[in-house]
């Protein structure tokens, strides 16, 4: 009696570790979480921003002028400036493509962490907890998306990680 024991390879699909697919899709949550800021605050659609960029009200101005916390003076001084906003729209904007197609994560989770450290800052302390807010968890899954290469699974980030440009710097990835 012979068993047929050869190997077969087995399916893309099957061969994903299932955790692929919630870290895929905590990339694409986000992804449009930070997009959907970009574009609320640029064209201003009315849900969290009356008017937008496009028509000159500054995206930065209004969140940072009513800061409270130990670093009121420097965000207040920072409110409306043109690099300011500049950096946040350019920010938000490039996280949420990046996240939604799955390219340059390492490069978006160390900006990202960035700003959400510099959002944390602004909005200390947090009304329901000693110091933890949304914008850690965001941080956590910025850098968990990066460094488990989520970008392959749902995303074009085996296409992107091919390119010449990409191999030669790893930040890219």
């Amino acid at each position: 009696m012979s068993l047929d024991t050869r190997l077969r390879p087995s399916s893309p699909l099957a061969s994903e570790h299932p955790a692929r697919y919630a870290l895929a899709a905590g990339r694409l949550l986000l992804g449009w979480i930070f997009l959907w800021a970009f574009l609320d605050k640029l064209f201003g659609f009315g849900k969290a921003t009356e008017d937008g960029w496009l028509s000159g009200t500054s995206p930065s101005k209004g969140f940072l002028s009513r800061t409270e916390g130990p670093f009121k003076e420097m965000f207040h001084a920072m409110a409306g400036e043109v690099w300011v906003d500049a950096l946040f729209m350019f920010g938000l904007g490039g996280l949420g493509v990046a996240l939604l197609l799955g390219i340059c994560l390492r490069l978006a989770a160390l900006g990202g962490t960035i700003l959400m450290v510099m959002l944390w800052a602004a909005s200390l302390w947090p009304e329901t907890n000693p110091f933890m807010d949304m914008h850690w968890i965001y941080a956590a899954l910025l850098i968990a998306v990066a460094f488990s290469d989520a970008g392959t699974t749902l995303g074009l980030g085996r296409a992107w990680a091919r390119l010449p440009v990409v191999r030669r710097h790893s930040i890219l990835r």
